[in-house]
């Protein structure tokens, strides 16, 4: 297993955090190699829940399974991810003053081998490795965050 870490500051309290990164439909926008989350009940995530994500690759297509392990919102998550690669995706939010929080994200992970895991792999290289990928996406996230919550907004952005 290798690990990857990141953590950033987000302007926003723990419950306006919590309320983006807990919704995996959301993934699209923070990975341009997810193309769709499936399965996801309707009120949310708990522990127990599994959920499917479609994942392009060039021209290839793979499905990641998830499963929910621990549920405590609005502080930490760990989700299983199976299938070309295997993870374990641990979130964590911590509150700091001034309506801010601390994002975290460690990911366990190994993709499998096969061409498919090979196509993964030099796509994850591509990109810069596992860690600048996870610093992208946490940073897309963190975006969403920010213009979604604004102390001042009256209006919902969707």
């Amino acid at each position: 297993m290798t690990r990857a870490e990141f953590d950033v500051v987000v302007d926003a309290p723990p419950e306006a955090v919590w309320e983006v990164i807990s919704d995996p439909r959301r993934l699209p926008h923070w990975d341009r190699h997810i193309v769709r989350v499936e399965g996801v009940p309707a009120g949310g995530l708990r522990e127990g829940v599994r959920y499917t994500t479609e994942m392009r690759f060039f021209a290839f297509r793979t499905t990641i399974d998830g499963e929910v392990l621990e549920w405590d919102p609005p502080k930490r998550s760990t989700i299983r991810l199976t299938g070309v690669l295997e993870a374990t995706v641990t979130s964590t939010i911590e509150p700091l003053a001034g309506h801010r929080s601390l994002l975290e994200h460690i990911v366990d992970y190994r993709l499998r081998g096969g061409p498919l895991g090979e196509v993964a792999a030099r796509s994850l290289g591509r990109m810069g490795g596992a860690h600048l990928a996870l610093r992208h996406g946490t940073l897309a996230q963190k975006r969403d965050i920010e213009m979604r919550y604004r102390p001042d907004r009256t209006t919902d952005p969707d």
